[in-house]
């Protein structure tokens, strides 16, 4: 039996409280879904704790796909959003891997989170898997190990890259270019040729994806890499 740490973010707007975010739900479910086919068990965890707002953006056609529309009618994984633990509630060595889910709340409130970085670190050094999809790698920022280096210093990686926020018409909303801010901190960063298709890349134990369509990808490289590793 596996065990997986879902992160997802507590943040229901942007700097400006009139411009709604939250959790991209198609990111968590189709994660979700990939390792539920294989009867793994599955926690969601928050910087905060507690509700997990979801980006309405993705409720809407054509993003609203049937594993989130599911996920929606679903009172009791409805409600696995409302009270999502705090990392002080988690113990690292519970889990096989930590797979930080994305939308552009987690920019807010991920990358400065100690118990996020902590849980990280610990899941990290024990040898085991450390992913992400989206703009969940800005979970990964800020993270260093315990010899002080960061974590994502010369690997290999990717996440939404400016481009894709350029185009989606929110770059000027967002607080920092997530993409430039990982190669400044030493990070390979990668992406697809063409924005909006999926991308993953795995540089060892670290798997991320490019954007909400790699969920699946993402998810199917971290369980591969798990079953490899039974």
């Amino acid at each position: 039996m596996k065990r997986i740490l879902h992160v997802v973010s507590n943040v229901a707007h942007y700097a400006d409280p009139d411009h709604p975010t939250g959790l991209w739900l198609s990111e968590l479910t189709h994660a979700w879904d990939v390792f539920a086919a294989r009867g793994w068990d599955q926690r969601l965890v928050s910087p905060a704790g507690g509700r997990s707002p979801l980006e309405p953006r993705a409720l809407k056609w054509p993003l609203l796909d049937a594993s989130a529309k599911s996920w929606l009618n679903d009172p009791a994984k409805m409600a696995l959003l409302g009270q999502t633990a705090s990392p002080d509630q988690i113990d690292p060595a519970d889990f096989d891997a930590i797979y930080f889910t994305g939308g552009h709340a987690v920019m807010w409130d991920f990358p400065d989170s100690p118990g996020l970085q902590h849980l990280t670190r610990e899941i990290w050094e024990a040898g085991k898997i450390v992913s992400s999809v989206c703009h969940g790698y800005c979970g990964l920022l800020n993270t260093r190990l315990s010899d002080g280096r960061l974590l994502v210093e010369g690997r290999r990686l990717t996440g939404f890259s400016w481009r894709e926020e350029v185009l989606a018409g929110v770059a000027r909303h967002m607080p920092y270019n997530a993409e430039a801010e990982m190669t400044a901190r030493g990070a390979r960063y990668t992406k697809a040729l063409l924005p909006f298709v999926s991308c993953t890349v795995s540089d060892g134990r670290l798997i991320t994806g490019q954007n909400p369509g790699s969920a699946k990808a993402t998810a199917k490289a971290v369980a591969k890499q798990l079953s490899q590793n039974a």
